[in-house]
């Protein structure tokens, strides 16, 4: 393999590169998109990859399924369903803090197996605060939980969390294997969790009749503000989900399911309106995709592929077979923990991006891909349990966050960390106990 410029390795320079973009990442000081660009064009540009090359890095079934999933939750949220489910649970609890404080906590997790978590805190989080400030009790408790169970709950499934999402497109993982081989633990980590958060937040909740009525008053209907678009949505997002179970049997990739799920459903959404409305609500519907997202992962995708090309993960995979002799259980809790640890400190979806060609290098050494798929779990588990650890460990964390203090609601990095991380840690130790008893 030829040098690059100033006469270094392509090793070195891709090492070099992968470094400097995550610790700009981490600073937050520049938008992550542009970092990850920027990343991608020096492989390019110090000769790491070739262009095509570097095209070919890209995962487009990935960056399908999240664009796909990202124009049927915008139109989907039109119709107010979102809303209603948030102020149907706050009235099944009977106004009661402590029991809207489960309550949330369970839908927020069920919204992010079915919906990526960043998207569930964005509808979540208004219709919480709004709740919150009737019953005159403090909203953090509750927007942290909603924090801690979209990560928890976004593990259960192939869409449920971007890290999922890279694992299951790259590996070739389908959306049962991960409702199998997860959704047993991430239950039993659920009910922990919020069991832990009663005790911590719940039981010390209260307020007073007047303002208990005031939830019990909402109605749930007028939060539906386009019935029509509200069947149209739930027949997408049913056909969409069942196509996902079924993928192996229709012969389709998720991305191409994603895509044709969002593209039927805006058609719907538009059947009836004249061709110069219609170029309106089609450009409004491209404005609610998080472009920064998706080419973040563009960019990403092609950092990665350079230091795999360079030979840095091949030579990472041979020294962790070589500190675990090979051993499935060794192996796989150092991917757990270390995905935990390291998912708290930065961003899950660059370590996940990172470690996915990694462990795919481990297969020659541990009897092939069928041997190593107790890997994969431990890495999904580990990375989207471990991003809760701290404000910067996930996606849904900082959006919370920012969304909280627009609404005048301190989110503080240490506050938010002191009470985060040893329920993390709880969670991990689960998930260790559920992996040594399944897989070996």
């Amino acid at each position: 393999m030829r040098d690059t410029i100033f006469g270094l390795t392509p090793i070195w320079t891709a090492t070099a590169i992968l470094a400097l973009t995550y610790a700009v990442i981490v600073t937050e000081r520049v938008n992550r998109a542009i970092v990850a660009g920027v990343g991608a064009c020096l492989m390019i540009a110090t000769g790491v990859l070739d262009q095509d090359t570097a095209i070919g890095g890209v995962d487009f079934n990935t960056i399908m399924l999240l664009a796909g999933m990202m124009i049927i939750v915008g139109v989907s949220r039109r119709s107010g369903m979102f809303q209603y489910v948030a102020i149907w649970t706050a009235k099944r609890a009977r106004g009661r803090p402590a029991g809207i404080l489960f309550g949330l906590t369970i839908a927020t997790a069920l919204m992010s197996s079915l919906l990526d978590n960043v998207t569930t805190v964005l509808l979540i989080v208004p219709v919480t605060l709004a709740i919150a400030g009737e019953l005159r009790v403090p909203v953090y408790p509750f927007l942290f939980a909603e924090v801690l169970a979209s990560n928890i709950g976004g593990t259960a499934t192939l869409i449920g969390d971007p890290p999922n999402i890279l694992i299951g497109s790259q590996v070739g993982l389908t959306f049962n294997q991960f409702v199998v081989n997860l959704t047993p633990v991430v239950l039993v980590v659920l009910i922990v969790t919020a069991a832990i958060l009663h005790l911590r937040y719940g039981r010390h909740l209260a307020t007073d009749e007047e303002h208990r009525l005031r939830v019990l008053a909402m109605r749930e209907r007028d939060a539906i503000t386009d019935p029509v678009l509200l069947r149209q949505s739930l027949i997408v997002l049913t056909a969409v989900v069942l196509s996902f179970i079924l993928a192996r049997e229709v012969g389709l990739e998720p991305g191409t399911i994603a895509m044709f799920g969002a593209a039927i459903l805006v058609l719907l959404d538009n059947w009836a309106h004249p061709a110069h409305k219609q170029s309106e609500r089609v450009h409004a519907t491209f404005g609610d995709v998080e472009w920064i997202t998706l080419f973040f992962f563009i960019g990403l995708f092609v950092v990665v592929a350079g230091v795999e090309h360079a030979g840095l993960l091949d030579w990472l995979g041979e020294r962790l077979v070589h500190a675990t002799g090979g051993d499935l259980a060794l192996t796989m809790s150092a991917v757990l923990w270390g995905s935990a640890i390291l998912s708290a400190i930065v961003d899950n979806i660059p370590f996940v991006a990172t470690m996915i060609p990694l462990i795919k290098s481990l297969a020659p050494e541990m009897g092939g891909a069928e041997a190593i798929e107790p890997l994969w779990w431990a890495l999904s588990l580990g990375a989207c349990l471990g991003g809760n650890g701290t404000l910067v460990g996930a996606s849904a964390n900082l959006t919370t966050a920012g969304l909280a203090e627009r609404a005048g609601v301190p989110f503080k990095f240490w506050t938010y960390t002191k009470h985060a991380f040893p329920l993390m840690l709880v969670s991990i130790v689960i998930a260790q106990v559920y992996l040594l008893w399944r897989y070996l």
